[in-house]
């Protein structure tokens, strides 16, 4: 590739076009196509406990053998986080 078309913001090919094996992250993530921590985070408002198995996962560096994994990991960490802390809220009003 040229220099030049590195300036003009052009895209330069990481494989080699006559290879018709798929790279690394051309296949579609699991779940459907949005990966395991963006269908815990959704799935994770019927039934919590999948907010916690992302969450599992993410601290596991899961998302280490697909970095697209990452976001939707932490997102569900998150929601584990704020889920837990009203959880907490709630009991210490009810008995308090």
């Amino acid at each position: 590739m040229d220099t030049t078309d590195q300036s003009n913001g052009d895209y330069a090919l990481i494989k080699d076009s006559e290879d018709q094996q798929l790279g690394k992250f051309d296949k579609p993530l699991p779940c459907f196509g949005c990966g395991i921590g963006w269908f815990s985070l959704l799935l994770g408002f019927v039934c919590p406990l999948l907010w916690y198995y992302a969450t599992v996962l993410y601290f596991g560096n899961y998302y280490r053998k697909d970095p697209r994994e990452r976001a939707g990991l932490a997102a569900s960490a998150i929601a584990a986080l704020v889920f837990t802390i009203a959880v907490l809220i709630t009991i210490f009003v009810i008995f308090l």
